[in-house]
């Protein structure tokens, strides 16, 4: 009996400190848990908050909030790059040899994309069921270049020119794809207009969260923005599959011949009898539109390149050379952030006076900066281009949903993107060759601007005073 007691009562103070040690490590157990749901809160959350806004008003079921994401990791991706570059394209050799190699592989990339821009529109509309891989693939290429630039950039070796320039491609090619996607992923109620300023809003804050990030990587060493856009380009090339299967559907569509109407066809079309031609063309208030969209591109691609090398040589009044192209470009972003609110919140009205108006207010900032060239001026310039740039583009799209079909609507979208990149090609090589001189090289800038305006102001507000196509 005595036995028995023992044995119960060392059982029982056994138990009772088995209790107390399980309880102890599930009280530490549970702090863990805490401490990590902590932590992890301010990721899961942002990312919930990201997801409610990316995915409100009907975007999440249309697919448009994916879209929005992915848009948002391509710029991402692409102001690493910028920010891994800056100091090495740039800076790291003397300015003319700069320029010399920038020229030549600009020549030997961008060739070839000018060359074969015009057949990447009909190549969408005959591979309509490529569009996700297609964005995919742009986005592994620039992450594969990614890597190869990391390398370039510790060996400096010449292979950091053509696999730069290659990742300016693989984006470009990216937006002519991304504009004839927006079409197919429009929520109920919702405009072309409201679609792309949201996509573009979208791309415009990634951007902007993510170049300080890469600012603080480049501290650690010039690679580790390269590393970081290799792993943003990787999770975009993923999420270019998650997008709404519907993207890939050619359904109901047709090829859009950007024309006026039947009688100003160019091409094969010219010589070929279309039945009822003027549900493919896409009206006289769209292809002035698109020239004039085409002289801010223009613009766009020259000061980039321009204003690179003569900032270099002359920087802005008391900053570095890369100071004063961050300031450029700061000014150029919030302009272009500022311009897509601004579009957003007019929608689509009097999208033709819209543009007359934004192209003659660059043209007068253009030739204002050029007369009196000075730091200040140069970076209203940018800021300027840069918010009548995006007002330009969302009165465009306005055009292209008022008089354009449905039916060839996705086409229209894609070869009007396609045009717009080759303007961009077009600045920038202009830009490329001019003389360091400020005055000059805005005056040809002015000159661009006034081309595209002065061919179309007249055609446009004839087509807002005959109400669009149903005038024509």
């Amino acid at each position: 009996m005595a036995a028995a007691r023992s044995s119960h009562e060392a059982a029982g103070v056994g138990g009772v400190e088995g209790r107390s040690r399980e309880s102890g490590s599930g009280r530490f157990a549970g702090s863990v848990r805490a401490v990590g749901r902590a932590l992890h809160f301010p990721v899961t959350g942002a990312a919930r908050g990201i997801r409610k806004i990316t995915h409100a008003h009907g975007a999440g079921e249309s697919g448009l909030g994916r879209l929005i994401e992915l848009h948002a990791v391509n710029g991402a991706g692409d102001v690493m790059v910028t920010v891994a570059l800056a100091s090495t394209v740039f800076f790291s050799v003397p300015t003319d040899e700069a320029r010399g190699r920038v020229a030549l592989y600009l020549a030997i990339t961008m060739a070839p994309f000018t060359v074969l821009a015009p057949v990447i529109g009909p190549l969408l509309d005959r591979l309509p069921h490529g569009r996700r891989a297609a964005m995919a693939g742009a986005m592994l290429a620039r992450a594969l270049l990614a890597l190869i630039i990391s390398g370039a950039v510790a060996s400096g070796s010449l292979e950091l020119y053509p696999a730069a320039l290659g990742v300016l491609v693989a984006s470009k090619a990216y937006g002519v794809v991304r504009s004839a996607v927006v079409p197919r992923l429009l929520p109920p109620g919702f405009s072309l207009v409201k679609a792309n300023s949201r996509v573009t809003l979208g791309g415009l804050l990634a951007t902007g969260m993510a170049a300080p990030v890469a600012a603080g990587l480049h501290t650690i060493g010039p690679a580790w923005p390269l590393y970081g856009a290799f792993v943003i380009f990787v999770a975009g090339t993923f999420l270019s599959f998650s997008l709404h299967p519907k993207v890939d559907s050619a359904k109901g569509e047709d090829i859009a011949l950007l024309a006026a109407d039947a009688e100003h066809l160019h091409g094969p079309h010219r010589r070929t009898t279309l039945r009822r031609p003027g549900l493919r063309t896409v009206g006289p208030a769209v292809t002035h539109a698109l020239a004039a969209n085409a002289s801010l591109r223009c613009l766009s691609g020259f000061l980039i390149f321009f204003l690179a090398f003569l900032l270099r040589e002359q920087p802005l009044a008391g900053e570095s050379a890369a100071v004063s192209l961050g300031i450029v470009g700061v000014a150029a972003g919030a302009g272009n952030a500022l311009g897509t609110a601004v579009g957003a919140w007019l929608k689509s009205r009097a999208p033709e006076v819209i543009i007359v108006t934004v192209v003659a207010v660059v043209l007068a900032t253009a030739i204002t900066t050029a007369v009196f060239f000075g730091a200040f001026l140069v970076a209203c310039l940018a800021a300027v281009a840069g918010c009548a740039q995006a007002l330009a583009k969302l009165s465009l799209d306005a055009l292209i949903q008022r008089d354009v079909p449905e039916p060839v609507r996705t086409s229209a979208f894609a070869r009007s993107e396609t045009l717009l990149q080759m303007a961009w090609v077009l600045g920038g090589a202009i830009g490329i060759v001019l003389p360091l001189n400020g005055v000059l090289g805005l005056a040809v800038g002015a000159a661009l601007v006034a081309a595209g305006w002065l061919t179309t102001v007249r055609g446009l507000l004839g087509s807002a005073g005959r109400g669009g196509r149903a005038g024509t």
